[in-house]
Formats: structure tokens, C-alpha cells, sequence
């Protein structure tokens, strides 16, 4: 048996003990104090095997930065783990979706999304460390606290950390319960469409109005019909209001709009279309918010290198190692975009991101772990 893969098997226990730990610090996106809790306890579990850096925010948690000590005298640049701290889950979320150990499974909120990744990547720098095996370059995993929320206090941080990286392996959890790694997701867009009419009484002054509401809906039609199907763009206008009574012309109204596209030239292309929008009645005010705030992850030719490298590990630890694309983004698109071979969903074996049976096969903990580690060594 690979020595890696003996070693995290051992383990398996002191692992489901560091992920209950971490699922039970809940750590909401929107709670500065409960990720930082997260931080805190991740900052000193890790100090005496790693460099630390906390990267303070004032409106969200604070990220933190993990240089592991790892064998190997002269390292060469640098691999970027990445992960978040931050989860869907309100506080109090465990007191009705507690974390337990039941049907070959861990339960619990956050459990897959992500928490079960950070502990691969600790548990691969360990065995690594533990059996004295030499890497290459320096090991960085860097956690977010708003990666649920859009990272926007996050995205410089990554971004910088992708410049000195020859790659990035994302902990987010795999696709399906084969364990499928991400080799494309779709890019994210968020735009807010805003129309400024005219008010009036629609009894005794209807002709002086002009209908914000009106207008917005034509727009919308507009909107929708951004999207291609085949080219696997998606447009859809997810939210809307407007108006103050039916008796009154609308004199406001707004919408707010995703987008999802495969590649950034399409992204591009539907932002000059958002753009380029004009109101249908002339006496409507039309402004237009928003962008692209996550490029694509494409499947490139440096992707698929790297997921063969993965495929081909993984093979020799008795594990077939599919691939898919999906229309989530993650921290992962930032990297891809900037050029870095980037391989996702290398975290939890499991199903249920962001719902109630939210679990993590126990089984696939120790193969997770020795492939991210071989990873590691071989990069």
C-alpha cells in the first residue's frame, strides 16, 4: 500500500476529530466575530507547523494565510491551497443539524462545504511531514472568510498569492459521491437593473405617468433574451420590484440579474449588451449596475495537465478520478483566469452543499488526503 495513503488511513480518527472541531465553530458568511473564532482556533491548532499571517477585514472575517513547514531544503516558488472559513449556515444552525457519525458518514453544517477540505490539507502537510517526504516548492493555503458572499474582500489577497504559484489545488468538495474533481466552471455576473419613471394618479392623471414597472418588464424580456442556451449562457432576472400602490403610475422599479457564462470573451460580450440598454419609453431613466465578478474557470490545456497528473495519482492509489465542469464558481476561478493550472473540488467526497443532508463519505477521507499530498510532491 502507498505509505501516504497507510498513513492517513491511521489518521482517519484524529481527522474526524479536527473536522467535528471545525463544523462546530460555526462560522456564517455574514458574522465577522463567528468566522474569526474559526480563524482564531485554525491559527493556533497549526502554529507550531506553520507561518501564519491574518489578513484583517473590517466588514467581513478575517482571511488567513498558512505557510507550512514541510522537508525539502531549496523550495521553488509555491502551491496555493485554497479554502474558506466561511458557511451558508446561520448561527444556531447545529442545534437542529448537529455534527454526528452516522451510515459511514459525517453530518453536520458546513461539513462538506468546506470544512472536511481544510482538513485534507492539513492532514496532507502532516503526512507529508510525518514520513519525511521532500517537496519542491513551498505549500501556502490561503482560507477566506466571504467566499460564499462573493469574496470581494478576499479577491486582491488570492489574486496575489496566484501570482507566486505554479498552482492551485481548491478544497472545495468534489462533484457526486465518485469524487469528481472541477475542471471548468462557469463565470458569475451580478447586475442591477434600476428604472426611474414618472408618478402619477392611474385614475385621474394616468397619461401624465410613466410606468417604471412597465418599463422594467420590457426590459426583462430584453434581459432574458441574453441567454444561449448551447453556448451554456444563462441570464436570469431572479429578483424585482417596484411601485408603491396599484393606484399610482411606478415611478420606481428594479431587478437584479445573474448571469452565468463557460467563457470570459462570452462574459464580455454580454456586459456590452447589459450595457448598451435603452429604456422603450423615453421619458424612463435606465441605469445599469454590476459586472462580472467571477471569470470562468476554462478548461485549458494547463487544467487538464494538471488533472491528468491527479487522474494518474489517483490510479495509483487504487481510486478512478473522474472530471466535470459546473456552473458554481469558487476562489479557483480567480486563479484560472489570472493563467495558474488551477484543479477544484479536490476537497470531501460527499453531497448535499447548502442543504440539510449536507455529509462526507468517511471511506474517501484518507484517499482525499493522499492524493492532495502526492499532489503536492510531485508538483
Amino acid at each position: 500500500m502507498d505509505a501516504i495513503l497507510s498513513y492517513a488511513q491511521a489518521r482517519r480518527d484524529a481527522m474526524v476529530e479536527l473536522i467535528r472541531r471545525l463544523v462546530e465553530i460555526e462560522s456564517p458568511s455574514d458574522n465577522k466575530a463567528a468566522v474569526d473564532r474559526l480563524g482564531e482556533f485554525l491559527a493556533d491548532y497549526l502554529s507550531a507547523v506553520a507561518d501564519l499571517r491574518v489578513h484583517r477585514a473590517k466588514q467581513v472575517g478575517n482571511h488567513l494565510r498558512v505557510k507550512f513547514r514541510l522537508p525539502g531544503k531549496k523550495k521553488g516558488g509555491q502551491i496555493l491551497a485554497l479554502g474558506h472559513l466561511d458557511t451558508v449556515w446561520s448561527l444556531g444552525t447545529l442545534e437542529r443539524m448537529p455534527f454526528r457519525v452516522a451510515d459511514g458518514r459525517l453530518w453536520g453544517p458546513g461539513v462538506f462545504d468546506m470544512k472536511t477540505g481544510i482538513a485534507i490539507v492539513v492532514f496532507a502537510a502532516e503526512s507529508l511531514r510525518e514520513l519525511g517526504r521532500p517537496v519542491g516548492r513551498r505549500l501556502v493555503m490561503q482560507l477566506n472568510s466571504d467566499e460564499e458572499i462573493g469574496s470581494d474582500s478576499s479577491r486582491a489577497i488570492t489574486e496575489a498569492e496566484a501570482k507566486k504559484s505554479a498552482a492551485a489545488l481548491v478544497l472545495e468538495p468534489s462533484a457526486g459521491l465518485e469524487g469528481r474533481v472541477k475542471t471548468g466552471r462557469k463565470g458569475v455576473g451580478d447586475y442591477t437593473i434600476r428604472v426611474k419613471g414618472k408618478a402619477s394618479h392611474s385614475g385621474l392623471d394616468f397619461e401624465a405617468g410613466a410606468s417604471a414597472t412597465l418599463e422594467l418588464a420590457r426590459q426583462m424580456l430584453t434581459i432574458a433574451g441574453f441567454t444561449d442556451l448551447k453556448r451554456g449562457i444563462t441570464v436570469n432576472p431572479g429578483v424585482i420590484g417596484g411601485g408603491t400602490r396599484t393606484n399610482v403610475v411606478a415611478e420606481e422599479a428594479w431587478a437584479q440579474v445573474d448571469m452565468r457564462v463557460w467563457r470570459l470573451a462570452d462574459g464580455r460580450r454580454i456586459d456590452k449588451k447589459f450595457r448598451a440598454l435603452q429604456p422603450f419609453d423615453r421619458r424612463c431613466r435606465l441605469t445599469v449596475e454590476g459586472r462580472l465578478n467571477r471569470p470562468p474557470l476554462e478548461r485549458t490545456p494547463a487544467v487538464l495537465r494538471l488533472y491528468r497528473q491527479a487522474r494518474k495519482i489517483a490510479g495509483e492509489l487504487g481510486v478512478k478520478l473522474g472530471e466535470t465542469q459546473v456552473g458554481g464558481g469558487s476562489d479557483g476561478n480567480f486563479t484560472a483566469a489570472m493563467g495558474v493550472p488551477t484543479l477544484d473540488g479536490l476537497g470531501a467526497v460527499g453531497e448535499g452543499a447548502h442543504a440539510s443532508q449536507e455529509s462526507v463519505l468517511i471511506d474517501r477521507l484518507a484517499d482525499r488526503v493522499a492524493l492532495v499530498a502526492r499532489l503536492i510532491e510531485s508538483l
